[in-house]
């Protein structure tokens, strides 16, 4: 479907022609049309599909075909649409699509987030916004001071609403939504939308079209997973091992922790590598560099905290690692979101070792498909995955393990579990002992 048969303004199609854009992905051609008629939507569909465009289009297009009721109201210029994202750095790539959307259009727009002054922030919204872009912390900041009223948004759009939720952000975002005119319209865009999230989500949505454009939870098709087995002990070097097959190939790698992370791009250095950590507990200045540094290719490896797995937008990432698997089974989908996005393939490696199994099951379970295990020679783990909890012929070893551990005594079965959640001792160890901080 092109663009040309939803009925928005030329300035819209020509700001989408000069970006190469001519036919929807299948979420804008499903989401596009309601939105444009007003209506609230619950939208899902796998990361890099074209989300922001499916919201950011409708969204400019009623901003500019409407005059603002805020400027007839007061003659002063107040936001009139509001788009909540979970993290900075998603907040920041979102504004620039929006910018790059509605260049042709006379509208205002700025990204407010933490982690920067406030002086740039207050000098845009003294000028007057049609639209903010905004993580929750740093509206109600400006909120609460007074520099921002709210009293005139007609769109509210939550970007990886799940994870929104997830996070911890409910509390504010009922703080926020309070100061949100009653009649407006709702869009919610994310890559997975658990039951409850849809509860939730109906509490402050008005009848909500619901949309599908791929099976739940799915990745993309053109991703290839690999399992890479391995004891805990050994990760480090199995992941130079994989970086070192192309010291020139970009990859991001996932640690659980972000002293974890820091750990690993010492480590990475310390062989050569050029390797940098973006997570929490870097300045935003920080970060920036960083993934600036990245895109261009000044850094080779990216280690990253699951902060990085909404947000990211990387042209042609061809390799995703995880160190460490997610302890929730949906990171993993938007984890792997940032390879193999607009119809490019992409390669995702996991490196599992026996204790974190149970986390192999629950993401195998939330894809509904089993994972590909390619063993790597001279990182044979010393306890194998157990059978069934990844793709291929089960071994004989694993079930020779299980069958002596049934003859075991239950006290001796609790000294095994133990000894396994044990964090590893010496200069390798980066699983469990890391996992408290």
């Amino acid at each position: 479907m092109n663009f040309d048969s939803f009925g928005l303004s030329p300035a819209l199609l020509g700001a989408l022609k000069s970006q190469g854009y001519e036919s929807a992905t299948p979420i804008q051609a499903k989401a596009i049309p309601p939105a444009l008629q007003g209506r609230d939507l619950l939208a899902s569909a796998p990361t890099g599909t074209g989300k922001t465009a499916a919201f950011s289009l409708p969204l400019l297009q009623r901003l500019f075909a409407e005059s603002p009721r805020s400027e007839k109201r007061s003659g002063k210029r107040h936001p009139r649409a509001l788009v909540l994202t979970p993290t900075r750095e998603l907040a920041a790539q979102v504004h620039d699509s929006l910018r790059a959307c509605g260049k042709q259009l006379p509208l205002r727009s700025h990204a407010i987030f933490g982690g920067v002054g406030m002086h740039g922030q207050l000098q845009a919204l003294r000028r007057g916004l049609d639209v903010i872009v905004a993580t929750p912390g740093r509206l109600i900041d400006h909120a609460q001071r007074g520099s921002l009223d709210l009293g005139a948004i007609e769109v509210l759009v939550l970007d990886e609403a799940d994870r929104m939720l997830d996070m911890g952000f409910l509390p504010a975002l009922r703080n926020i939504i309070g100061r949100l005119p009653g009649q407006r319209q709702t869009l919610l865009f994310s890559a997975t939308f658990p039951e409850q999230v849809k509860s939730l989500a109906g509490q402050f949505m008005n009848d909500p079209v619901q949309i599908q454009a791929a099976p739940p939870n799915r990745v993309a098709a053109l991703v290839r997973h690999v399992i890479h087995p391995v004891d805990i002990e050994q990760k480090r070097e199995l992941l130079l091992h994989v970086l070192a097959e192309d010291s020139r190939r970009q990859a991001l790698v996932f640690s659980r922790t972000k002293r974890g992370a820091d750990r690993l791009v010492r480590f990475l250095e310390k062989y050569g590598l050029k390797a940098a950590a973006i997570h929490g507990n870097k300045s935003q200045n920080q970060r920036t560099r960083v993934l600036r540094d990245f895109k261009n290719g000044r850094v080779t490896v990216l280690v990253a905290t699951d902060i990085a797995a909404r947000g990211l937008d990387i042209e042609q990432l061809p390799l995703v690692i995880n160190h460490d698997l997610p302890m929730v089974a949906e990171d993993y989908v938007h984890r792997i979101g940032r390879t193999g996005r607009a119809g490019a393939s992409g390669l995702a490696v996991s490196l599992v070792s026996h204790h974190e199994a149970g986390l192999l099951a629950d993401i195998q379970k939330l894809l509904e498909e089993p994972l590909e295990v390619v063993p790597v020679s001279g990182f044979e783990p010393s306890k194998p995955l157990p059978a069934g909890k990844a793709a291929g012929q089960p071994n004989r070893k694993p079930r020779r393990r299980r069958s002596r551990r049934r003859g075991q005594s239950r006290s001796a079965r609790r000294k095994t579990a133990a000894s396994q959640r044990r964090p590893a001792s010496g200069s390798g160890a980066t699983g469990s002992r890391a996992s408290r901080f």
